[in-house]
């Protein structure tokens, strides 16, 4: 089977390497396939990038040249700018059954930081909306994330691995703030930005009854259809140093290229704020605000690599049902292994005929 995954993910690299790699923005991302098709021609071609991976997946016939690692690590390099040397060392890669294996995992959470959290699913579904919309799909890809699509299903129905607090908002929520802060009723909440992840925190925190919400976003459109959804209210960019200001918790998963927000212009907007505490949340991948910020006084800055102790905390909980998720991905793998073999050798003798 010539197929070929190539990752890298919060187990395997630092967020510094991965935030380096991803596919931060839509533009990006659409740039890159662009890049991709013309580089690796007849290529079907899947791109996963989110907080916590970056995945290529690639296919071809089983006739043609076989796709390597080294020929995507340096389009990686080449494409985003970046000394092979950086990052090659922190590379993994899958091939053939293997690699069908590695998505079915990723797809049933047991790759997640959070042990069953659910994110990852429509994650993976969008991840292949865009390709099939990019015209990078094929009929291997098709059929493989088809049958990932199932087997998460199948997971999520037949073990207890999606019970109770799995997802990294309701962690990041229930673990964190709540360590911080008695109640949220007088809680002004700051979100920045306006993505799936940032809505999942607003629920937690809207569940444990915030006084008020505010949404900026550079697309007024965007941040004013979130604040309707959760019973906040827009504001312009312009405005976002006001409500860092004044915010207790904020929010943040803007995808830029690099920080917004930096020590000596936090420390500023919050001096009519001393002694108040601020808990910064932030979800971006490439961060959002600069490490720095959480040495100020009252500030408890945390990334997606900080909730990774408490995360494994919940795995080991759960730990029960990963035998059981696997023999059911197990079961999926073989099954998409003995159809993709039984639709090639029809197309050999469809050739030989």
């Amino acid at each position: 089977m010539n197929l070929l995954a190539l990752y890298c993910t919060h187990q395997t690299t630092s967020l510094a390497v991965r935030e380096r790699l991803a596919f931060a923005t839509s533009e990006r991302l659409v740039t890159g396939y662009a890049a991709m098709k013309q580089r690796f021609p007849e290529t079907e071609i899947v791109i996963l990038s989110t907080c916590n991976r970056v995945e290529l997946y690639v296919a071809r016939r089983s006739d043609a040249e076989p796709m390597t690692p080294p020929m995507l690590a340096q389009f990686l390099s080449e494409f985003h700018d970046l000394p092979l040397d950086d990052f090659v060392g922190e590379l993994r890669a899958a091939t053939g059954s293997e690699a069908v294996r590695h998505l079915f995992e990723v797809i049933s959470s047991l790759d997640s930081m959070v042990l069953g959290e659910p994110q990852i699913v429509n994650q993976v579904r969008e991840a292949y909306r865009v390709a099939e919309a990019q015209g990078a799909c094929g009929p291997i890809i098709h059929a493989l994330f088809q049958g990932a699509i199932r087997t998460s299903s199948r997971v999520r129905t037949e073990t207890r691995l999606a019970e109770g607090k799995v997802s990294i908002a309701s962690v990041a929520v229930g673990d964190f703030a709540k360590s911080i802060f008695d109640h949220f009723d007088d809680k002004l909440v700051l979100v920045i930005g306006a993505g799936e992840m940032a809505e999942e925190t607003l629920r937690y925190l809207k569940d444990e009854g915030v006084r008020e919400i505010v949404v900026v976003n550079r697309s007024p459109e965007r941040a004013q259809r979130v604040a309707a959804e959760w019973g906040g209210r827009a504001v312009p960019w312009s405005e976002l140093n006001t409500w860092l200001g004044q915010a207790d918790v904020i929010v943040s998963t803007t995808g830029a290229d690099k920080p917004i927000v930096d020590a000596s212009l936090f420390k500023q907007v919050r001096a009519a704020a001393a002694g108040r505490t601020a808990f910064i949340l932030d979800l971006g991948a490439p961060r959002d605000f600069d490490t720095n910020v959480g040495d100020l006084n009252d500030v408890f800055l945390y990334d997606i690599d900080s909730l990774k102790k408490t995360c494994e905390a919940n795995r080991k909980a759960r730990v029960r049902e990963i035998d059981k998720a696997r023999k059911l991905i197990d079961e999926e793998a073989a099954k998409f292994m003995a159809e993709y073999y039984h639709r090639a050798s029809g197309e050999v003798v469809s050739r030989l005929m």
